[in-house]
């Protein structure tokens, strides 16, 4: 079977960017309204700066910080981990699966082209990466 590029997995993309100075509230809100669960952070020219994620909102209620008031900028993942669109699929699932990340920014020479999710991949692909994270477990 030949292995899609992420660049095919998001070429229709539009991804909900947001920039720094967004606030949490606004965030949550739009990430509801698009039904994902990740904002990329991005500045005017589309350069990836961080990512929020549905996690990042529980840590900053716990914390009891107000998403009214708290921008993105202070509460990101600043420099999230990507990938480049001539990855592969399997290239982003063991990354996902390794690294416990949920969702993987796409970047091509800094600026954002997408962003991938478990959701994203097929079952021959999710089933490929048990194959192989399987055989990895029992090599050791």
């Amino acid at each position: 079977m030949p292995q899609r590029t992420l660049g095919e997995i998001v070429r229709d993309q539009t991804p909900l960017t947001m920039p720094p100075e967004a606030t949490v509230a606004a965030a949550c809100r739009a990430m509801y309204e698009r039904k994902v669960g990740a904002v990329l952070v991005t500045d005017p020219d589309r350069r990836l700066r961080g990512i929020f994620t549905g996690r990042d909102a529980v840590r900053l209620l716990a914390e009891g910080l107000d998403a009214k008031a708290t921008p993105l900028a202070e509460v990101m993942t600043k420099d999230p981990t990507t990938l480049d669109p001539k990855a592969t699929a399997m290239d982003a699932l063991l990354m996902l699966n390794d690294c416990g990340f949920r969702h993987l920014p796409i970047v091509r020479d800094g600026r954002v082209a997408g962003i991938v999710s478990r959701y994203d991949f097929r079952a021959k692909e999710q089933a490929r990466l048990d194959d192989e994270t399987g055989f990895m477990e029992m090599m050791r």
